[in-house]
């Protein structure tokens, strides 16, 4: 970083941006839900994996003491209007940052895992009303979005019927992904339909738990799309999800 006299303007390289530009250019100007929704983003996506190394430098900058009139970041909106209020998300966004959140992430074959996946947000919702439940099919979805869910998140949840003995492709590309960011303080657990060998959730479990991720149980799996017992099996399972929380 540089900190230019006088002018009072702290140029913060990397920290602080967003991978957004405007015409408009300052804080003050552009949509807060937006500008703060893609501050998280880039957050979440990019600077996770160094939180600690984020609360140590932000702590020494606010040492130095020296007033702070604008941040202008490398690439992004440029804060100008009570320009610590984004030095201020960092702070919490680096300890271990949690939302009353459930992200469920799954792909699916067959329809089944997808089958699974409502319902199990279904019984979350039922034991408890409060918690945000977002339900992403990965195949379908924006990693960047779904991955700042998860950092929103308590918890998370995977899903991916069992193909050739492993998961879908585009299940294990995410596990990859989230192992890297190296996210703390978080709990999930694995659930997946499958026909013959059913591997996929012990896999899943073992690559969440490689991850970081604290497990909450060993994962439920269904054989072929789920029947009335096991739309049964998954509601309760969400239900202790939520509980397991409390």
């Amino acid at each position: 970083m540089c900190y230019l006299t006088n002018d009072n303007i702290l140029f913060s390289n990397d920290a602080f941006g967003q991978h957004i530009a405007s015409e408009l250019m300052y804080n003050d100007l552009v949509d807060q839900a937006e500008l703060f929704q893609e501050a998280i983003k880039y957050y979440a996506n990019i600077l996770t994996p160094f939180s600690a190394l984020v609360d140590k430098k932000i702590k020494e900058v606010v040492a130095l003491n020296v007033p702070v009139d604008m941040i202008c970041p490398s690439h992004g909106i440029i804060w100008r209007k009570e320009p610590l209020q984004i030095v201020n998300q960092y702070v919490q966004w680096a300890n271990s940052y949690a939302e009353n959140q459930i992200t469920i992430v799954y792909d699916s074959m067959w329809d089944g895992t997808r089958q699974m996946a409502e319902v199990i947000a279904k019984g979350i919702m039922e034991a408890d009303q409060t918690i945000a439940v977002k339900l992403f099919n990965i195949a379908r979805s924006d990693k960047n979005d779904v991955i700042t869910e998860i950092f929103k998140s308590r918890a998370i949840l995977v899903g991916s019927p069992t193909i050739n003995k492993g998961v879908l492709s585009a299940v294990a590309a995410i596990l990859k992904e989230i192992k890297g960011l190296r996210f703390q303080n978080k709990k999930a657990a694995a659930f997946g339909c499958y026909g013959w060998s059913g591997e996929a959730v012990k896999i899943i479990s073992d690559k969440l738990e490689e991850g970081g991720f604290q497990l909450l149980n060993d994962g439920i799996r269904e054989k072929w799309n789920p029947n009335t017992q096991a739309v049964g099996n998954c509601v309760r399972f969400g239900r202790d999800v939520a509980l397991n929380l409390k």
